[in-house]
């Protein structure tokens, strides 16, 4: 089965949330992203943001680790109901990434996605490009993450 086939084409659907804690945002930053406002609370209340905040890559990570989560867990409901889910991968890439608003230390993400188109591959039969529409906002509802995306599916 296609995703559209499972999914309706504009319809966001949840997949998951995250709280960034001090230690986790530091841990990230410091692996990945070593910027001061990432890295010492203290110095981020001197900073443009005011405040310790993630890095808009480990928000982009924690939606990634979402999606894998969930999206084990929707296969595995689908088949229980006897549909037959495509198997998804690789991303050929995404595309209008935006940071939105900062990423504080306590804030909790609900990150979503969204279908909205899909196309059959013509060079590979049974191939489905899919673009989805990726998103996390905050405890407040405020959108704080956004991009498009593209995935590979075999049906």
């Amino acid at each position: 089965m296609k995703l559209n086939d499972l999914y309706t084409i504009g319809e966001r659907m949840e997949i998951g949330s995250h709280t960034f804690t001090p230690e986790g945002i530091v841990r990230f930053a410091s692996r990945f992203d070593p910027q001061i406002f990432h890295m010492d609370a203290e110095a981020a209340k001197h900073s443009l943001f005011g405040g310790l905040c993630a890095s808009g890559w480990h928000s982009c990570s924690v939606w990634m680790r979402n999606f894998v989560y969930f999206w084990k867990s929707e296969t595995a409901r689908l088949i229980e109901e006897g549909k037959t889910p495509p198997t998804l991968g690789p991303s050929p890439g995404f595309k209008n990434l935006q940071w939105l608003r900062p990423v504080f230390a306590g804030d909790t993400i609900t990150y979503g996605l969204t279908l909205i188109a899909s196309r059959p591959l013509a060079s590979r039969p049974g191939w489905t490009l899919y673009t989805l529409v990726c998103d996390g906002s905050n405890q407040d509802g405020t959108q704080v993450l956004r991009f498009e995306s593209t995935v590979l599916g075999f049906d």
